[in-house]
């Protein structure tokens, strides 16, 4: 139970409880995300490898923004002031979020360009392209096929910020079709 936490060892109990019971568990699909971002929690920030791996866990676990909220104010009360890479992995937990209620499976940034795979039951409509194209004419680009995705291109040299900003600002926009 040490190793893998408190919350995700109940997690694990609860799941194995309702397949004995003949209860089917819906299998939570993660969301990918690979952005040219410095998220980490530094070792000169948190040096125990066990307290980094606890807070690490309760990132990847966190549900909502409230649970986010919660690792933050931990964090912040136990270390002090976040380093820009940990707020960075933190605004990475809330896009996840934000991608799971747009039905997005996979973010994936190409240079000057971000990728967003739609999830396997969610198909590019035509209310979509016309939805997203009203706000981002000249920066999208769509693709269907097995997996389909909408490109974003960026607006031109983007800070971490600035990237962070424009995929959770489309993400809020296509969630909202």
């Amino acid at each position: 139970m040490e190793q893998v936490g408190y919350d995700t060892y109940c997690k694990l109990l609860d799941e194995v409880m309702l397949e004995m019971q003949g209860i089917e568990v819906p299998v939570r699909e993660d969301v990918q995300i690979d952005l040219s971002l410095s998220s980490y929690i530094p070792d000169s920030f948190i040096e125990n490898s066990s307290q980094k791996i606890e807070i690490y866990q309760n990132i990847a676990t966190s549900q909502t923004e409230e649970d986010i909220q919660n690792v933050i104010d931990e964090v912040i009360d136990r270390y002090g002031k976040l380093p820009k890479e940990l707020d960075n992995l933190l605004e990475i937990a809330r896009i996840k979020q934000l991608a799971k209620k747009a039905k997005v499976s996979k973010i994936v940034q190409k240079g000057m360009a971000v990728l967003f795979y739609m999830s396997k039951e969610e198909a590019i409509t035509p209310q979509m392209v016309n939805h997203i194209m009203k706000t981002y004419p000249m920066q999208v680009r769509f693709s269907s096929g097995i997996e389909p995705y909408i490109t974003l291109r960026l607006k031109e040299e983007t800070s971490e910020k600035e990237l962070i900003k424009q995929v959770k600002e489309f993400l809020n926009h296509i969630q909202k079709r």
